[in-house]
């Protein structure tokens, strides 16, 4: 089986769209995506995913099933002062001050436990669980039982940060450090697949990650967005 995650184009968060670069990063993609035989389509219900999949969708006149638990990923922490703050845009001194972040129990961590993370990946990993039996592959553990092997190509249309913390449940580790070390640009294309290397075990393998040669190959330079500052000094999002 192999799993395609799909990052939304350029957003413009404004509208939950995508911006007119965005659009165009939509497009070049669905050069790509067309071109290969899908067995389903799944999308993020928010603007900017589903207006990423339309490009792919409506030349092969097929819908993509949206699933809620596809929505960027919305786990929180809670300062003292009150203050709410994304659980996945931590400054390095912060969450590598920990250790436990760096396992598959990053999320009781007193930090991520201040208010409802546990809670928000809990709906993903189940969701992407679910999604998973259907085809025949069920979580146990850190591998997967196979019940039904197949062939089958599958795309998730969806956001960086949800995207990690499937990949990270997929592997049994952290998704602290993909959300941090890794970046997975606007557009960009992550596969998995599985490997049975044992009758009716399996593991999933990534063999792409954040992908954007449908971008080079259209001669359209990839976003900015999801990175920060290169530099202190340079004039970019801190």
């Amino acid at each position: 089986m192999r799993i395609i995650i799909v990052r939304h184009g350029d957003p413009n968060y404004k509208i939950d769209s995508l911006t007119s670069k965005g659009k165009s990063e939509a497009k070049l993609l669905s050069k790509k995506l067309t071109k290969i035989p899908v067995k389903a389509y799944y999308s993020s219900p928010l603007g900017r995913a589903k207006k990423t999949a339309s490009y792919t969708l409506k030349p092969l006149h097929v819908k993509a099933e949206i699933l809620p638990w596809l929505r960027e990923f919305c786990g929180k922490v809670r300062y003292p002062d009150g203050r709410e703050e994304s659980c996945w845009d931590r400054l390095p001194q912060e969450w590598t001050s920990d250790p436990i972040h760096y396992t598959d129990k990053w999320y009781e961590s007193e930090l991520m436990k201040s208010y409802n993370v546990k809670e928000e990946y809990d709906k993903v990993t189940s969701g992407i669980d679910t999604l998973l039996e259907n085809y025949g592959y069920i979580h146990d553990g850190k591998i997967f039982r196979v019940v039904n092997g197949n062939h089958d190509t599958i795309v998730l249309f969806c956001h960086f940060g949800v995207e990690c913390v499937i990949l990270a449940h997929l592997l049994g580790t952290s998704p602290m450090v993909f959300w941090h070390n890794f970046v997975a640009l606007p557009s960009s294309v992550t596969e998995l697949v599985t490997e049975e290397r044992q009758k009716g075990i399996s593991a999933f393998r990534i063999t792409a990650f954040g992908d954007t040669g449908h971008l080079y190959k259209g001669n359209e330079a990839p976003s900015f967005a999801a990175r920060f500052c290169e530099c202190y000094e340079d004039d970019t999002r801190h």
